[in-house]
């Protein structure tokens, strides 16, 4: 309650603030980002309430990574991903790649990947999976802080990161290839092919990636692939189809004071949709079909010893996502827009374990299906110039878990001086995945959503004929009825008990000092009741980059303070330092050669428990443009 009435204090003030200064304010204030995941149409973000960071390509290739994900650590406040090695996030035991925001899990299925506004997520465990998320496809993403459930429905209660892919702009033909070779056999490569002719345009990625891993028995292996083709139908009707493929082979060594052998996973994973979009200024609006699928293949190994042997049966299973989304976004009269849609998910799981000498099924998990409808309408007016209010409202039923209302409001109040003040408020919910409802002995079939709400104030700024941005966000999260598993009449059971308290503040800034040099930074801190893993109470990131002639130089240092490897009777925590460094030299107009580093100072720490991170690690590679 006293944050509740801190923060409407605040809003207070900033409101009177605002109309003594509206007379200053002029019309003329250099139009700002647009984005599209806060409204699923194109929207000027100093008109909404919501906090949405977008780190863009540039950002995303300039360490020549192969995933968005460590980058989006650095680049986002309060975001945090977990690692276990060189290269590669795996599954099941031992896996890395969890997500969180503020406290709030992806590997829960608290939070929501995106790709082109289409859910990731599957079946059985309702979270997104690490791997598949490379940055071959990415033109930009956005990071929606705070719970989107009102336009994208579950999974969303803790925020949304939409992977936009690229296009072609301009006619004409682009390839791209990468190839860069390092520290313990690691290898990334990567080919693009960009194509626009007329009203044709097409994208075309492939990639492998290999490594042994700086252990034993920790060795990756992916192959991946994305395609795009578009057709501009007309001047307000476009239409494209995609294909994102991705197979990996990753085997878990354990723990350094449990090793494993077998420990090995075989994973694909899918996504395929189509879509026809319609603008026509005053009203926009899309209509898309999806269709997620993965098949996943994994011997969960065994520990060394006399007592001990190799498992014998697979464990598998087959998922998917079904869905497609209708929107449309109106403009009625001036500085408004009204935008109504209709979601429908099919979800289907099916586990099972495989002789591995018979290739018989031995045991059956789950099959099942559940289905999800939704509709949702989004209200945004600008009562004056300086001066928006936004408001929604979704009703999401779901087939077993029953209705949920998901209301959401905020307020966004445009400054002179370029200067801007949000006030959020959301609510954030969960359905139960067929996991907790239906597999394995803590199974409950009555489980309700999980629920939360987030209170945000945040306040952001350009100077400098936009040269500097900075901003600053409070929050507060009050969530119920979280999952957890405990005992009834001395047997496991999956509950509708646990809690979220959490609140924190962000902080970040960047600066382009001039046309050679600028730098970045960005600070959380995060207080949690009931602590969590892959949560850092302290965060911190600060970067420079600079590029001259055919030199080009960027460096970054990371700073993790409390972070949970593991909670319980024996908590775990980490601090650490990381620095990282990438150099670049252009050869020739078509040719540049890299080499960088990370984790330079040798740190010695861990992300997941018993999983040692590799200290220094280096590599070389050239890009070539053609």
């Amino acid at each position: 309650m006293k944050k509740q009435v801190l923060l409407s204090s605040l809003l207070a003030g900033f409101c009177l603030l605002a109309q003594a200064q509206n007379g200053d304010i002029s019309k003329d204030v250099e139009t700002d980002e647009v984005v599209v995941t806060g409204t699923r149409n194109k929207s000027d973000i100093r008109h909404l309430p919501m906090t949405i960071t977008t780190v863009n390509r540039l950002k995303l290739i300039e360490s020549n990574r192969t995933s968005v994900l460590p980058t989006l650590t650095e680049q986002v406040p309060s975001l945090f991903v977990t690692s276990r090695g060189v290269m590669g996030y795996g599954v099941s035991g031992g896996a890395a790649g969890g997500i969180s925001l503020r406290g709030i899990s992806a590997s829960s299925g608290q939070l929501m990947v995106l790709i082109d506004g289409h859910p990731q997520y599957m079946g059985i465990f309702s979270h997104p999976i690490a791997d598949v998320y490379q940055s071959l496809m990415a033109d930009k993403v956005e990071v929606l802080r705070g719970p989107a459930s009102m336009l994208y429905g579950s999974n969303a209660m803790g925020g949304v990161i939409n992977i936009v892919t690229r296009k072609m702009m301009e006619d004409g033909v682009k390839n791209d290839l990468n190839v860069g070779y390092g520290s313990y056999n690691t290898l990334q490569s990567e080919f693009t092919n960009r194509v626009k002719a007329g009203k044709f345009n097409s994208v075309l990625s492939l990639s492998y990636n290999r490594t042994d891993g700086h252990r034993k028995n920790m060795e990756f292996e992916q192959f991946g692939g994305y395609g795009k083709v578009g057709y501009d139908i007309s001047d307000n009707w476009k239409a494209y189809a995609d294909l994102n493929l991705t197979h990996f082979n990753a085997t878990n060594p354990g723990t350094i004071q449990a090793p494993i052998l077998e420990g090995d996973q075989w994973i694909t994973r899918g996504a395929v949709s189509a879509a026809i979009e319609n603008d026509y200024g005053k009203t926009s609006g899309a209509l898309s079909f999806y269709f997620n699928w993965g098949h996943h293949k994994i011997n969960d190994g065994y520990t060394p010893g006399p007592e001990s042997g190799p498992q014998k049966a697979y464990y598998l299973s087959d998922d998917s996502m079904m869905g497609f989304s209708w929107f449309q976004s109106v403009q009625l009269f001036e500085g408004n827009r009204l935008t109504g849609g209709i979601d429908f998910q099919h979800i289907k799981g099916h586990a099972w374990n495989e002789s591995r000498a018979t290739r018989e099924v031995t045991n059956t998990y789950a099959d099942k299906s559940l289905n999800d409808i939704a509709g949702y309408v989004d209200f945004r007016q600008d009562i004056t110039s300086w001066f928006t209010v936004d408001a929604g409202l979704r009703v999401d039923h779901h087939s077993q878990a029953g209705t949920e209302l998901v209301p959401q409001g905020g307020l966004s109040f445009r400054l002179p001086k370029d200067a801007q003040i949000k006030a959020m408020v959301s609510k954030g919910f969960r359905n139960p995945s067929i996991r907790e409802m239906y597999m394995f002995p803590p199974q409950n079939d009555e489980l309700k959503p999980e629920r939360l709400m987030n209170y945000e104030l945040s306040f952001t700024q350009r100077a400098l004929n936009g040269a500097l941005s900075y901003g600053l966000n409070l929050y507060y999260i009050k969530g119920d009825n979280m999952i957890q598993t405990q005992r009834v009449d001395g047997k496991p059971r999956n509950l509708n008990t646990g809690e979220i308290e959490n609140w924190g503040i962000e902080g970040n800034i960047a600066y382009r000092i001039n046309e050679s040099w600028s730098v970045n930074g960005n600070y959380s801190y995060l207080h949690m009741k009931n602590p969590v893993l892959a949560a850092p109470k302290n965060k911190f990131f600060a970067g420079v980059n600079y590029s001259h002639n055919r030199w080009g130089f960027n460096t970054g240092l990371q700073y993790i303070n409390n972070l949970y490897t593991a909670v319980g009777d024996n908590p775990q925590k980490e601090n650490f330092v990381l620095w990282n460094a990438d150099v670049n030299y252009k050869l020739a107009d078509f040719a540049t050669l890299y080499v960088k580093g990370e984790n330079l100072l040798a740190q010695k720490y861990e992300i997941n428990a018993g999983f040692p991170m590799p200290k220094a690690t280096f590599m070389g590679g050239i890009h070539l443009t053609f």
